[in-house]
């Protein structure tokens, strides 16, 4: 592990690679798992703000799911709340491309200006995970090693792109560019 800014970063996120493949997998983890896309407590409130905004994105069967569980969902396996799921496990934000691809309906909304949300975090970091601990005030990334995703695996490596790298979009808007900065040093440091 290493610290920027109080925060644990575990190496795995500065060394092993990954650049999702989604002509391989289609994007299934929008619905594999066992509960829905992790939320923080700010985005709770703005789902509810931008919910008319992005329901026009949404297939039929995610307002359905949505309208009777809510805009999120606790899990206990989790620890907090998440984005609701339909019954096949597929998080009722999911929709679908053209070509078969699952692709975010919020941030579909986003790409077409409904909202100024991209999409839960959780989601744009991944497959970087942020485990919280509020007794104690700690923070630490860790990569998420799933067997779904073994083909960005490859073609990260294929890429030399380290995970870090991979999501620096979303660690610069979690985290902010000092961050990022920080971290592509800590990854230089570890590299010798």
């Amino acid at each position: 592990m290493v610290i920027v800014q109080d925060i644990l970063v575990s190496e795995e996120v500065l060394t092993e690679h990954f650049l999702c493949n989604l002509n391989a997998c289609k994007g299934a983890c929008c619905w594999e798992g066992d509960f829905g896309a992790p939320l923080e407590a700010e985005e709770l409130e703005t789902l509810e703000q931008i919910y008319e905004d992005i329901k026009p994105f949404l297939r039929r069967e995610g307002v359905e799911a949505i309208e009777r569980q809510g805009l999120h969902v606790y899990y206990p396996g989790l620890g907090g709340p998440g984005t609701p799921l339909l019954d096949d496990a597929a998080c009722a934000f999911l929709t679908f491309e053209a070509n078969g691809i699952a692709k975010c309906g919020i941030e579909k909304a986003w790409e077409a200006g409904a909202t100024t949300f991209k999409k839960p975090i959780s989601c744009h970091l991944y497959p970087i995970r942020v485990a919280h601990n509020p007794h104690v005030d700690f923070e630490a990334l860790n990569y998420d090693v799933w067997d779904i995703c073994s083909a960005a695996c490859t073609a990260g490596k294929a890429a030399k792109l380290p995970v870090y790298q991979f999501v620096k979009d979303a660690i610069v808007r979690k985290y902010g560019e000092a961050f990022y900065e920080e971290l592509d040093a800590a990854a230089g440091y570890l590299k010798g």
